[in-house]
C-alpha cells in the first residue's frame, strides 16, 4: 500500500489510553530479571577464579612459607599482596562491564572485556610497583595474570556453555517486541529463530501507522505471532507479546521523531529497545557506527574476500598442512591398508571439483565407496534427501564399511591436505563444489568461487550434512565477505569439536 510523505506520525500512546501501570510491561519476572542472578554468578566465579590463580603461583613461587613482597621503608606478605591483587581485579572486571547485563553469554564482546581489564591491571601492577618501589616477584607475577586469564576465560566459557544450553530449552529468553512491516519482522524472527542461542524470541509485531490487526498473525514454525495496529499503544503491543525487548526494524512506520518519542516512551521501564539496520550476515570487523549530524550511521567496509588470499593465509596454510602430513602419517598409512584390504580399486579417490576463479582440480580422499560409484548417482538420484543441486543420501549403498567409518570421522578427506600444498585449496574456505553445482548456480552463487575452497569451513561446523543447499551457500558466502584470519583459527577448532561429536557426518 502507497503511503504518503507527509502522513503524520503514528500516536505512540493515544490520549485517551491511560498509561498502563509499568510494572505490569514485560515478561515475567523471571525472564526480566535472570541477568542479575547471571550477573551474580560470574561474580563470584571470577572471584573463585582469581583467588585460585594467585594461590597456585604463590605456592608455586615460594612453596607454602610466608614470603614478603620488599619495599623501600616495608615489607608486606604475599598472601596480602594476592588478597589486594585478586581485590583490584575483580573490580577492574565490574568497571570494564565485563558482567554487563547486556554483553554477558554473547561471546567475543565478553571476552575482550576480560582481556582488557586483565590486561590493565597487569600495567596498572607494573606502574604502581615502579612509583612506590615495591619488590614483586616476575615468577609471581608471570604466573598470576597469564593464569587468572585462563581460568576467567574457562570459567565464562563454561558458564556461557550453559547459557546456551538453558536457551535451547527455552529458558532465559527475552521476548521481543518488533516495531515495523511484517515483511521485515518476518525476517527477523527466521533470522532469530535459527539462532536459539542468541535468547531472543519474536513474540510480537506492532506496526503503528496502520488499522487494527487483531485477527492477524505471524505463522513461523507453528508459532502464531500476533501483528498489531493503531488499536493498541506501546504499551498495550508489549502487554500482548509480553516484551523485556523492543527491535525497530522500519523507522518509517514511527515516522521522523517516532524513535525518540519511542525512547522516551520506554523511559523507566524495564525493557529494552534496540533498532535493527536490516544488514544480515555481515560480521563486526566490517561494521563501523559513526555519527553524522547528530544522526548514527553504519558504514560497512567493502567485502573481504581479497584479504583470503593474501600472504599470510597461503603460509598459513602450508605450514599447518605439512605438520599435519607428517604428524598423521600412521593415520595415513592406516588408512590406506584398510581401503586397499576390504575392497578391490585405488586407495584414493580423484573427485572433480571447481576450484577459485572457476578453474577445475582433483580433489583427494580415500576411496570410501566400491568402483564405478559415480555411474549409479543416476539410478539413486530420487531417493537423494538434498535439496537444489546437492546429493544426499544417509544410507547411501555404495559406501563400504570402511568407508562408513571412515566418513563419519572424516577421515577420509585427510588427503585434501596435498591439495593444500598444491595450492589448490585452504585449510579452511567454502566447500568444494562439483561441475554440476557450478552450473546450477543462481544468484550471487557463483561468489563462492572467488577464494579458494576449503577443507573445512562454515558449512562444515554448522551442521555439515544436515544443511539444506540455501544454507550452505549462505554459509560460504559469510565466509567469502566476511573472512578474518581470526575466524579462521575459530572455524577450525569449532570442526575438530564436530568431528569428535560427528555431527552431520555420513
Amino acid at each position: 500500500m502507497h503511503r504518503s510523505a507527509d502522513r503524520a506520525t503514528p500516536t505512540i500512546r493515544t490520549p485517551h489510553s491511560p498509561p498502563s501501570p509499568r510494572l505490569e510491561v514485560g515478561a515475567s519476572p523471571q525472564s526480566q530479571h535472570w541477568q542479575s542472578g547471571y550477573s551474580r554468578a560470574l561474580a563470584l566465579t571470577d572471584l573463585l577464579a582469581l583467588l585460585f590463580a594467585t594461590a597456585v603461583a604463590t605456592a608455586w613461587r615460594f612453596g607454602f612459607e610466608s614470603p614478603e613482597a620488599g619495599g623501600t621503608d616495608s615489607s608486606v606478605s604475599y598472601v596480602v599482596v594476592s588478597l589486594l591483587l585478586t581485590g583490584i581485579w575483580w573490580t577492574a572486571l565490574t568497571w570494564f562491564g565485563s558482567r554487563d547485563r547486556k554483553i554477558v553469554g554473547e561471546g567475543p564482546e565478553e571476552y575482550r572485556r576480560v582481556f582488557r581489564s586483565t590486561f590493565m591491571v597487569f600495567g596498572w601492577v607494573a606502574i604502581a610497583s615502579l612509583l612506590l618501589r615495591i619488590d614483586l616477584s616476575r615468577a609471581y607475577l608471570g604466573l598470576s595474570f597469564p593464569l587468572g586469564l585462563v581460568a576467567l576465560a574457562l570459567s565464562r566459557k563454561a558458564w556461557r556453555n550453559w547459557l546456551i544450553r538453558q536457551r535451547r530449552l527455552d529458558r532465559f529468553v527475552s521476548n521481543v517486541l518488533v516495531v515495523g512491516g511484517s515483511r521485515s519482522a518476518l525476517r527477523i524472527t527466521q533470522t532469530l529463530d535459527a539462532s536459539p542461542a542468541s535468547g531472543y524470541r519474536v513474540t510480537g509485531v506492532w506496526v503503528p501507522d496502520e488499522p487494527g490487526r487483531s485477527d492477524e498473525h505471524l505463522n513461523i514454525h507453528g508459532r502464531a505471532i500476533p501483528v498489531l495496529g493503531t488499536d493498541r499503544t506501546l504499551i498495550g503491543a508489549l502487554q500482548v507479546a509480553e516484551a523485556d525487548t523492543v527491535i525497530v526494524t522500519d523507522t518509517e512506520h514511527l515516522g521522523h521523531d517516532g524513535v525518540r518519542s519511542l525512547a522516551w516512551e520506554l523511559e523507566g521501564v524495564d525493557v529494552d529497545l534496540m533498532v535493527s539496520p536490516n544488514v544480515i550476515d555481515v560480521s563486526g570487523p566490517r561494521i563501523h557506527l559513526r555519527g553524522v549530524a547528530n544522526m548514527p550511521l553504519i558504514h560497512l567496509e567493502e567485502p573481504r574476500y581479497a584479504s583470503a588470499s593474501r600472504l599470510s593465509k597461503t603460509a598459513f596454510d602450508l605450514v599447518i598442512a605439512s605438520a599435519l602430513l607428517v604428524t598423521l602419517s600412521p593415520l595415513f598409512l592406516v588408512a590406506s591398508i584398510a581401503v586397499g584390504c576390504t575392497s578391490k580399486g585405488p586407495v584414493l579417490y580423484r573427485s572433480q571439483r571447481v576450484g577459485v576463479g572457476g578453474i577445475p582440480f582433483s580433489m583427494l580422499k580415500f576411496r570410501t565407496m566400491e568402483v564405478g560409484s559415480d555411474s549409479m548417482i543416476d539410478s539413486l538420484r530420487h531417493l537423494s534427501e538434498g535439496s537444489g543441486p546437492l546429493f544426499k543420501l544417509h544410507e547411501d549403498p555404495r559406501v563400504t564399511r570402511v568407508g562408513r567409518l571412515l566418513r563419519r570421522y572424516s577421515i577420509d578427506e585427510l588427503p585434501q591436505l596435498l591439495n593444500v600444498i598444491r595450492g589448490d585449496m585452504s585449510l579452511v574456505g567454502p566447500r568444494p563444489p562439483l561441475p554440476d553445482e557450478v552450473a546450477a548456480y543462481e544468484g550471487h552463487a557463483e561468489k563462492r568461487l572467488l577464494v579458494r575452497q576449503g577443507i573445512t569451513g562454515l558449512w562444515q561446523v554448522s551442521g555439515r550434512s544436515n544443511l539444506s543447499w540455501d544454507e550452505t551457500v549462505r554459509l560460504d558466502l559469510d565466509y567469502v565477505e566476511n573472512w578474518s584470519m581470526v575466524r579462521d583459527l575459530q572455524i577450525i577448532w569449532r570442526t575438530l569439536r564436530a568431528v569428535v561429536a560427528k555431527e552431520g557426518a555420513y
